[in-house]
């Protein structure tokens, strides 16, 4: 399986947290390759820069490497995708997410139960 980890996963992937339970790091583990997206790193960029977050984004684009993870560029048709997807969840970051994982086609883990709405390529866990 190739996955795409969605922002807080990532995060609680490179920090080591206790939140990534035991389910999810097995589902990283045995994945056959894991992405990053470039969205995920502006997102946080955004919310660091208004300090809702204590993060930096220099320092977690290294981290992807550096975790064996793989970036996944930004691209046009990417960005495209978005507007074929249905109004299911509001933040962009993660539509922008979904039509990341439908385009290339990879799996998205997340712990977002909204996201599920659409569809097998989502992995809530």
């Amino acid at each position: 399986m190739r996955l795409l980890l969605d922002t807080h996963v990532f995060l609680w992937a490179v920090a080591g947290s206790a939140s990534l339970n035991a389910k999810m790091r097995k589902t990283i583990d045995t994945a056959e390759a894991v992405f990053v997206s470039a969205a995920s790193i502006w997102e946080i960029a955004i919310n660091a820069r208004l300090r809702k977050i204590d993060a930096d984004p220099a320092a977690l684009v290294a981290a992807i490497d550096e975790s064996g993870f793989i970036e996944l560029p930004l691209r046009a048709m990417h960005a495209a995708r978005v507007a074929t997807l249905p109004p299911i969840h509001a933040d962009p970051f993660d539509r922008l997410l979904v039509a990341q994982a439908i385009a290339e086609p990879l799996r998205l883990l997340t712990t977002d139960a909204k996201l599920k709405a659409y569809g097998e390529l989502v992995a809530v866990i």
